[in-house]
């Protein structure tokens, strides 16, 4: 059984944790709060059961269960894994620092993943002794429904990692797509646009958010709003992608003034209680 280490208990990690857990990973999570990594529990054992009843997955829940590990200390977490994946905060600086304290931690032979949408792998990679086995391996919100993984190669990822991390994506069950790194990668460079300039429009008081959102559902056959998916993201995540988009590659990514504003207010979206919608 590969053993897996996910850092960061957030939104993601927890969603990436519970795809390991039900395709019969070992998964050892950490998180530098105890209060976050019983919620984390909580809602991995929640999604688990639902998936279940559903008949999603064939699995039993109890077992699967006895396969996680939950750690506040780092060393403790991904000592002994073959895999790490990295799901903190989208700050360059976080996770470059956690890469090295994983390079030091970490057997020889463990690949280390960066969970990130839009940030040089190339970069987080050059601060450890091992870039040849650093990747992103960027799931989509919320991982265990989303199909997609993005793998990301850095200047110096070799072919043997690669090949490691398609085999872990196949047995989580999804689909991938190879990326040569360039900032935003795919998805998020498309997405980002696509946000920014409904939250324009909204701004310009061309149409409600509920008829952005309709638009593009009905008109394009998305199946959420580009407003809606903000929100689920978290508008001080997608600030941050759009900041880093901004500097990378120019003016057309530009933060839109209504989501700095929002942000600034506190209203982060879904997980606050109000962003673009109100969730109370």
């Amino acid at each position: 059984m590969k053993k897996i280490a996910v850092i960061g208990s957030g939104l993601m990690g927890r969603g990436i944790a519970l795809v390991g857990l039900l395709n019969g990973f070992d998964v050892r999570l950490h998180d530098i709060k105890e209060t976050a990594l019983k919620q984390a529990q909580d809602y991995i054992a929640s999604e688990m059961k639902k998936a279940v009843e559903k008949g999603i997955y064939q699995v039993d829940v109890d077992t699967c269960l006895e396969h996680l590990s939950c750690f506040t200390d780092l060393e403790d977490a991904a000592k002994e894994t073959d895999l790490v994946i990295e799901a903190v905060l989208e700050k360059i600086e976080l996770k470059i620092e956690i890469f090295k304290q994983l390079d030091a931690i970490c057997p020889a032979h463990t690949i280390l993943a960066t969970n990130t949408s839009t940030m040089s792998p190339t970069e987080i990679a050059a601060q450890t002794s091992r870039p040849e086995k650093c990747i992103a391996m960027h799931f989509f919100n919320p991982p265990h429904k989303m199909k997609l993984v993005e793998v990301v190669k850095g200047l110096d990822t070799n072919n043997e990692t690669v090949q490691f991390v398609k085999e872990i994506v196949a047995e989580m069950k999804k689909e991938m797509i190879e990326v040569n790194e360039f900032p935003g990668f795919v998805a998020s460079r498309m997405n980002c646009l696509i946000g920014n300039e409904a939250m324009n429009m909204m701004m310009e008081g061309v149409a409600s958010a509920e008829d952005i959102d309709k638009a593009m559902k009905l008109g394009l056959n998305h199946p959420m709003g580009p407003l809606e998916l903000a929100d689920l993201v978290g508008l001080d995540t997608r600030l941050r992608n759009m900041e880093y988009l901004h500097e990378t590659l120019g003016e057309k990514y530009r933060p839109c003034p209504l989501l700095s504003k929002y942000v600034k207010a506190g209203r982060f979206g879904k997980k606050s209680g109000k962003g673009f919608y109100n969730y109370n």
